[in-house]
């Protein structure tokens, strides 16, 4: 191996520039720029990228044949959902949270459940060493299970024991300490990264082993490393939640199997991660009737309805400047929906403080949610508490309409399945004779803002 130019690659986007600088040309990010350096492979090695098992030659469109691959369960049903139905064979995931999210405490308990049921599983960790692993694995009840611990952060090691063992799941945690001798950098950098990535995706391609990827989160909550990374993986899963909340959520947002914004629940408990069934039935169960400022909201969350609670607060300001604090929710929204409260419902906000929230540190981005938080705004400003048995959903446009969402149908069954025997939803969405007389639900279509108040407040 001959040592290769040096390359100076920005850490933040994978820009490359000639020399070292202050800020990056591309991204504009100061103190980004690393230098590299890159081992020029021999002649006779090949080339290092070629994928083995794989033809060069291009086939018709028509001769291609097309084989449903089975998927393989992870025996924890909320994982299954948010994979699309279990592991594909030869596919990557990449998972992202926060750290002490329990990224590693849900892949253990995936892995022992895997390892017992389709075949030997290998958990190379680069963060933990075997000890602190089967410490964790005795705590979530791990038991005896063809599960290999691997302490190793060099990708041509783990590459070994791959070839070696042959498993049928890899687990490699986490892909931002993985190295390759190949450069020269340190772990976690973008040439790094891009490198590890990519010889893992090649080996669960031409190996036809499906491989999970545990990925670091930057400040902003967004993937670590190049957006490459994202790209290269067949499925990209984030784990959210609020640490001071036993609530967990794995998010999907790119699925090649399967569904996107897909959504599994969690509960963390002492023996680890339990999965939630009924989700609606765990954001409301500490919700307080007959309390003014409080709305039960329908969303989707993929191909799932969710009954959550919105609360809100209005208080009159101490200060010359109100304040506007959402959580939960955009905060952008939120002042998109004072205004249409102040200029076409008549509900004077500009000198009262307006704080919103979602119970239980779920995170709801779905134009369908603007109902819900009107109706919690109006009802805390007016102190008058909303009938318990009254769900709200539909979108509100900047003329106070409240305009039509997707998959009405199955947030009325949801509601109706939860106990809510009245529903405010859009009037482009009410079919009386449809789903929600099946349901028992009373459906109420409104056609504007002013509308759904009159039918909330009175």
């Amino acid at each position: 191996m001959k040592a290769g130019k040096p390359v100076f690659v920005c850490q933040e986007c994978g820009a490359q520039a000639p020399k070292w600088m202050g800020q990056c040309a591309e991204c504009r990010a100061w103190n980004s720029i690393v230098e590299e350096r890159v081992s020029e492979p021999a002649a006779a090695e090949g080339h290092r990228y070629a994928m083995p098992g794989v033809g060069s030659s291009a086939r018709l469109y028509a001769d291609v044949s097309i084989s449903s691959a089975i998927r393989l369960s992870t025996g924890i049903g909320e994982f299954d959902r948010v994979l699309g139905g279990g592991v594909v064979p030869g596919s990557l995931v990449l998972l992202g949270g926060e750290p002490g999210i329990g990224k590693s405490t849900l892949l253990l308990q995936a892995a022992a459940h895997f390892a017992r049921t389709v075949g030997p599983v290998l958990y190379a960790s680069g963060e933990e060493s075997e000890h602190q692993i089967k410490s964790r694995g005795e705590r979530l009840g791990v038991g005896a299970a063809p599960l290999y611990l691997l302490a190793e952060t060099c990708l041509e090691k783990i590459l070994e024991e791959i070839a070696r063992l042959k498993p049928a799941l890899v687990i490699v945690d986490s892909i931002q300490t993985v190295f390759s001798m190949k450069f020269q950098s340190a772990p976690g950098s973008i040439g790094q990264v891009r490198e590890a990535a990519t010889q893992l995706l090649f080996a669960a391609k031409g190996r036809n082993i499906p491989t999970v990827l545990v990925g670091h989160v930057t400040k902003d909550g967004a993937l670590a490393g190049p957006k490459v990374l994202e790209h290269v993986v067949d499925t990209v899963l984030y784990f959210e939640g609020e640490r001071h909340h036993s609530q967990r959520v794995v998010r999907a947002v790119k699925n090649r199997f399967g569904a996107v914004s897909e959504l599994g629940v969690f509960e963390m408990t002492g023996t680890g991660l339990r999965p939630v069934p009924n989700p609606s039935q765990l954001f409301l169960s500490e919700r307080a009737k007959d309390t003014p400022g409080s709305a039960v909201l329908c969303c989707m969350e993929g191909s799932r309805p969710i009954l959550v609670e919105v609360q809100a607060l209005v208080s009159t300001s101490s200060y010359g400047t109100a304040r506007r604090m959402a959580i939960g929710i955009d905060p952008h929204r939120l002042s998109l929906l004072l205004a249409v409260l102040d200029k076409r419902a008549g509900f004077s906000l500009a000198g009262d403080d307006v704080f919103v929230n979602v119970a239980g540190g779920m995170a709801v981005d779905e134009p369908a949610a603007d109902l819900g938080v009107v109706a919690a705004v109006a009802s805390s400003l007016r102190n008058r508490a909303l009938a318990p048995s009254t769900a709200v959903f539909g979108e509100v446009g900047l003329s106070g309409e409240i305009r039509g969402v997707p998959n009405a149908a199955l947030r009325i069954r949801e509601a109706g399945q939860m106990g809510f025997t009245r529903i405010l939803l859009p009037a482009a969405n009410a079919d009386p004779a449809g789903d929600a007389r099946t349901e028992g639900c009373e459906v109420i279509g409104i056609a504007s803002v002013a509308e759904a108040l009159d039918a909330l407040l009175t």
